[in-house]
């Protein structure tokens, strides 16, 4: 084993959503408690760990090429350890991909044993030997696993894992498995702990919020947990993603227009306004019924501002589609979209389907569609101009020499300061717009 007075370096590659980089917080903490620390540096590090994504292909092959990268380093330094893990792995026959083209990888792991990563180096350790260990099924809930925690003042709590829905682009549920509620007594009681250690802002992260507790054996629902959080005492915002259009509810909305610490900012995926591709994607709701849901969070809620997902280039889109969507944007105006064109993935139904679009059509589509969104945005941002809005202060950018931070409806806001603010809730006046980007001066 490593000899404890020597000091032993870490370095994690995290690739895909906020999920990925809060479940690379829990392997940091798992390598703290074995005493490493963090390094930037490849050259430096002892144990390299890649917290794959296979959610879209150029997430994978991202990785794989970073992978690939190591092998001189390996050579050189025949003791460092390097480890892969996430949902790339778990794809099927993907980790025996894995062990037989980076044969100098010496740990392979999945989602479901993530928390069995510690185990896995300390064996790697003590044997020499290469680990691989996918286990089939659902994610395996370990309470015990404490992350070291990387972006203050943000802070994300899983409050679930897995997925129920299968729309048929996505891999998500072979990969994760399925829903998984937390216990509701243990979520409250970490966003308490993180609330008195000064963290700000509490992100609670799921495939599908909305359904939290559906497939639990306690009757308490999502809209419960947003209520008691909101009744824990302290200064702090409470944010969640992502919501799925056929479950939020009536009384979701409620919640969050009743609680002021809830950010009147939701993320709802759109993914298509053409109905017809909608029931391809096996989204199980109509556009119909997602307007409905945009008139009703606007109605409840008049300041909330709504982004969305929205893919261009699904099977069998044609232009009409595609216009449905285009000319829906431009109705709902959205204050933020995640605009990507479709990538076929192994593994799920849309894989196989007949009429795949071209490239040059999708590329066409996106750069319409993006284009528009680019113009809402500016729009969006213009309005700003004038206001004084509450920041909380997240980090510094050094390239700009200005601090940096977002209000409650997510807007990135650059001002000055002659002292660190990282941290606080500081009033701004916006005196600028850049695009997706505010600046302003800090107020009385």
């Amino acid at each position: 084993m490593y000899n404890i007075l020597i000091m032993y370096y870490y370095k994690i590659y995290t690739y895909g959503c906020q999920m990925n980089v809060h479940e690379s917080e829990k392997l940091a903490g798992m390598l703290k408690q074995l005493n490493y620390e963090e390094t930037l540096d490849d050259n430096k590090a002892d144990v390299i760990v890649f917290n794959t994504c296979c959610i879209r292909e150029n997430a994978e092959q991202h990785a794989i090429g970073n992978i690939g990268a190591l092998k001189p380093l390996k050579k050189k330094k025949k003791d460092l350890i390097i480890a892969v893990g996430g949902c790339m792995t778990q794809q099927n026959g993907k980790a025996e991909y894995l062990k037989n083209t980076f044969p100098f990888v010496d740990v392979i792991f999945g989602t479901s044993n993530l928390n069995m990563f510690k185990e896995y180096l300390q064996k790697r350790l003590k044997t020499g030997k290469k680990v691989v260990e996918v286990i089939d099924g659902n994610y395996t809930i370990d309470e015990t696993v404490k992350p070291y925690r990387t972006s203050y003042p943000n802070a994300w709590v899983n409050i679930m894992y897995g997925c129920n829905n299968f729309c048929s682009y996505c891999i998500v549920p072979y990969v994760r498995g399925r829903e998984i509620s937390r216990e509701p007594a243990v979520i409250l009681n970490e966003v308490k702990e993180l609330v008195k250690s000064g963290y700000k802002e509490i992100t609670l992260l799921g495939q599908n919020v909305d359904s939290y507790g559906k497939t639990a054996h306690f009757d308490y629902d999502f809209a419960d947990l947003l209520t008691d959080i909101c009744k824990i005492d302290g200064k702090f915002r409470l944010r969640f993603m992502s919501n799925h259009p056929k479950d939020i509810t009536k009384k979701v909305v409620d919640a969050i227009s009743k609680n002021d610490k809830t950010c009147k900012c939701i993320h709802l995926p759109l993914q298509s306004a053409s109905t017809k591709i909608l029931g391809l994607m096996n989204r199980k709701y109509t556009f119909e019924d997602y307007y409905d849901k945009v008139k009703m969070l606007k109605t409840a809620v008049p300041n909330c501002a709504i982004t969305t997902d929205i893919m261009v280039g699904f099977p069998n889109e044609t232009e009409e589609d595609f216009l449905d969507t285009y000319n829906a944007t431009n109705d709902i105006k959205f204050d933020g979209a995640f605009t990507f064109v479709y990538s076929r993935r192994n593994g799920t139904k849309a894989f196989d389907m007949d009429g795949q679009i071209d490239d040059a059509t999708k590329k066409d589509r996106i750069m319409r569609l993006v284009e528009l969104q680019n113009a809402i945005n500016a729009q969006k941002s213009t309005e700003y101009v004038g206001k004084t809005v509450e920041v909380l202060c997240e980090d510094y950018d050094e390239k700009r020499g200005l601090y940096l931070g977002r209000d409650e409806f997510s807007k990135m806001i650059y001002f000055s300061s002659e002292k660190s603010l990282i941290g606080e809730f500081v009033m701004v006046k916006i005196t600028k717009a850049g695009g997706m980007s505010l600046y302003g001066e800090i107020g009385e």
